[in-house]
């Protein structure tokens, strides 16, 4: 069960850096999964737990040893759904650093307004940085 415990970790740890850069697509995905999979420990033990904050993953975590296997491979999953993303937002930011920096340095971080930025000024970024938001197919609404 340590694995779950490091899962949750991870999420609850790369949450707020994901949720405030991710769209809206990757975030319900991630969270779809650990709801289509926990939904009968989130009926038992957490439908009157309020979202946010990590409550609902803190809510599993704290009956850790009685999730079904299907809840705990979906919180697996989410975990690696997670930590791909994150990773995907790292590899932009590293290749964008410059970039960021000359084009978006007034703008606040979150809600994806860097990426929004940075496909404004696409035809002025540098070919490393078209190639990592290419390669993490990054979209931008």
């Amino acid at each position: 069960m340590n694995k779950i415990k490091l899962s949750l970790a991870a999420a609850l740890a790369a949450g707020s850096l994901m949720f405030a850069a991710a769209s809206a697509f990757a975030a319900d995905t991630i969270v779809d999964t650990a709801l289509e999979g926990c939904k009968v420990e989130l009926d038992a033990w957490c439908k009157d737990v309020t979202p946010g904050e990590g409550r609902i993953l803190s809510c599993l975590a704290a009956r850790e040893d009685k999730l079904s296997g299907r809840c705990e491979y979906a919180l697996y999953q989410a975990s690696v759904q997670l930590e791909a993303f994150v990773s995907a937002i790292q590899h932009v930011a590293t290749e964008c650093k410059t970039d960021l920096e000359k084009n978006c340095a007034n703008i606040e971080p979150g809600g994806g307004r860097l990426g929004q930025c940075l496909k404004k000024n696409e035809a002025t970024v540098t070919p490393a940085c078209k190639q990592a938001m290419t390669d993490t197919k990054m979209e931008v609404e």
